[in-house]
């Protein structure tokens, strides 16, 4: 197991466990949340921006949304994106963390984000050279900005889509970066720590 592989799974259980100890604290007693939690899963298409490379993986991640904002929901995300279908170029894996603000309209939750972590990349068998030099892997800071759209099919699931425009700096192009755009298609959970308190009248 490689330590960005090891550091996005132990970031991303502690910002999960974190939040929800946050949310059970913030729920007031009398049913006024003013905190949400949730949690997401989705497929992600990534163009790796590296010689028209391509991925398929899996992104998770966690929200705490702020309700009582006037019509804005500011919140904070943490997600973590891993390939299962590396292409043939190169594969890449990231933790990332960072703002976001919904603007609800009825069940659609439109939303922007920018995030910001670490990354790695693997490029495949025999490496990638460039110049004189073989690289098999490389780490790297990565910021993304992006927008999304959630829509509510119930109380507690929604549905997503999200478009990530991110910023890698990698030492196998002559520009020191490519432009990844990442693509989610996933299903949100919203938790609801204030269920039993409505159902006291």
């Amino acid at each position: 197991m490689t330590y960005t592989k090891l550091s996005a799974k132990l970031a991303l259980f502690t910002a999960v466990s974190a939040l929800t100890h946050i949310a059970f604290a913030q729920a007031a007693p009398a049913g006024s949340q003013k905190l949400q939690l949730s949690a997401f899963v989705g497929a992600t298409g990534t163009f790796t921006g590296l010689e028209g490379g391509k991925n398929l993986g899996i992104t998770a991640g966690a929200d705490l949304t702020f309700l009582n904002f006037r019509r804005f929901r500011p919140a904070f995300e943490a997600r973590g994106t891993y390939p299962i279908n590396e292409g043939h170029i190169s594969s890449q894996k990231d933790f990332l963390l960072g703002p976001k603000v919904e603007y609800p309209i009825g069940r659609l939750r439109p939303y922007a984000d920018f995030f910001f972590g670490r990354g790695q990349i693997n490029y495949h068998s025999p490496g990638f050279v460039f110049g004189d030099t073989l690289f098999i892997s490389s780490n790297t800071f990565v910021y993304s900005p992006g927008v999304g759209l959630d829509c509510n099919l119930t109380h507690s699931l929604a549905i997503k889509g999200d478009v990530q425009f991110q910023h890698w700096n990698t030492p196998v192009t002559a520009s020191g970066s490519i432009h990844p755009t990442a693509l989610t298609l996933g299903v949100v959970y919203n938790f609801d720590f204030n269920r039993g308190h409505r159902h006291q009248h």
